[in-house]
């Protein structure tokens, strides 16, 4: 895993903006979702956001639309992040794929492979403190690992320079009600942690 996101590498020079990356991007052919896809989901926000929200892939509504998190499951994550005090403009919000995959099976490690340098390019322009991962495919390919969704929650984990918290996929709390309370004790411990990065970052 480390060795595909060292391919972003070779994209620093190229871009000086997540505009100018999105131009690029939005384009691609690289795996085998260029010619199913509706639309290429680049991702959307504040990019500057300290905090960077990712899923595993677009849905069906992402797919027609072109943004992420549109759909039923998009509403849900609203609700989530303004009950922590965030607004959707305030983070920057996208997936693993930037391309549906079809029927919304998991993703295939080719498109990992593939997608993975244009989401490290997306966080080396926005340089966020904070990741906070959707979902146990978006958090066992970014931490590297196969432990379940239970394995990784309720923690500060680290990737890369970042400190990630990982909870339920909108899109499974809507087929779990039952799991809200568990994303609810998620999303106040990664506040509470970005408040205190947040706060390291402002003492004089």
């Amino acid at each position: 895993m480390d060795g595909l996101l060292l391919e972003s590498d070779a994209l620093k020079p190229l871009y000086r903006d997540l505009e100018a990356l999105y131009e690029s991007a939005k384009t691609c052919t690289k795996c085998r979702l260029a010619s199913t896809r509706t639309n290429f989901v680049f991702g959307e926000g504040n990019p500057s956001a300290k905090l960077v929200v990712i899923g595993e892939a677009p849905g069906a509504d992402e797919d027609a639309q072109g943004r992420p998190f549109v759909g039923r499951s998009g509403q849900l994550l609203d609700k989530i992040l303004v009950a922590v005090g965030f607004r959707r403009e305030d983070v920057f919000i996208c997936n693993i794929l930037k391309c549906r995959p079809p029927q919304n099976r998991n993703p295939l490690q080719d498109e990992i492979a593939c997608c993975l340098p244009w989401l490290q390019r997306q966080l080396d322009l926005i340089e966020p403190r904070m990741l906070l991962l959707l979902g146990r495919v978006a958090a066992n390919t970014l931490l590297g690992n196969t432990l379940s969704l239970g394995a990784m929650r309720g923690k500060i984990l680290g990737w890369n320079r970042f400190e990630c918290v990982v909870t339920y996929h909108p899109a499974a709390l809507l087929r779990n009600p039952n799991w809200k309370r568990g994303c609810w004790e998620d999303v106040q411990l990664m506040r509470r942690h970005y408040d205190a990065l947040e706060g390291t970052l402002n003492q004089p």
